[in-house]
């Protein structure tokens, strides 16, 4: 049953939270993704089998969650991610960011080391505002970002993404591969080699840049960014278990 909570910036925003025992696993969506993909949905099912507290959530802007997408950023979508955890479960978790969800994971894992049990991340794309939009662009599009303060690119997902110059400057302040990077828990890093929005080589990136004492990246040959086929969808889950084991 979808629940809502006001959070300390005055947004409201949807969740779906089981009971069950802790360290409790809280799922991180994508850009314009939300808590009913195919991936929460799965992991939702996968801890209620185990008894395993579970949270997922939309942030605002996205899903269930009040307020327009284009007017979201990172800042805003981290500081969602935080109150939920924060208000939402008790003691330890392990964070399973999924694209953006990555990103903010590891946003979470910086300001809140303490609630980390571990963390796996499904695809992540640290810092994709800039490598990703901003590097993409052209001169073009670079000038309509900042003259009309947002541009529209299409989306083999379906309509196209408004990319707004709020979005791109404030992600600036989130950027995560220009700092010290250091996760001290268990983490998985998952990644398809097929993957055409998130490339690879992100993820070798992320995996040489990170510190911690327990750090492992799976490369899946042929596996896309959904990265929600069966086999796919059981090494998430065997992510989880294992970090949840070592944690």
């Amino acid at each position: 049953m979808t629940e809502f909570l006001e959070t300390p910036q005055g947004r409201r925003i949807a969740y779906n939270r089981i009971a069950g025992q802790g360290p409790g696993v809280v799922f991180l969506g994508g850009f314009r993704s939300d808590m009913q993909g195919t991936k929460a949905i799965w992991l939702e099912e996968w801890a209620q089998a185990r008894g395993r507290a579970f949270l997922r959530f939309d942030y605002s802007g996205h899903g269930e969650s009040d307020g327009r997408f284009e007017d979201g950023c990172i800042g805003d979508w981290l500081e969602d991610a935080v109150a939920a955890i924060s208000a939402l479960t008790t003691g330890p978790q392990v964070l399973v960011g999924s694209s953006m969800g990555g990103w903010i994971s590891l946003l979470v894992a910086r300001a809140m080391p303490e609630r980390l049990a571990g963390l796996v991340t499904i695809a992540a794309a640290p810092d994709f505002t800039e490598q990703g939009f901003w590097a993409a662009f052209g001169p073009a599009e670079r000038e309509m970002l900042l003259r009309d303060g947002q541009v529209a690119i299409p989306s083999e997902y379906g309509a196209p993404y408004v990319i707004t110059r709020r979005l791109i400057e404030d992600g600036r302040n989130h950027l995560v591969m220009s700092a010290s990077l250091d996760l001290p828990f268990p983490v998985r890093f998952l990644q398809g080699t097929a993957d055409e929005d998130v490339p690879a080589h992100w993820a070798i990136s992320l995996l040489d840049h990170a510190t911690g004492p327990d750090m492992r990246l799976a490369l899946v040959k042929g596996a896309d960014h959904r990265f929600s086929t069966p086999d796919c969808l059981d090494l998430i889950g065997a992510s989880v278990a294992e970090v949840l084991e070592r944690g």
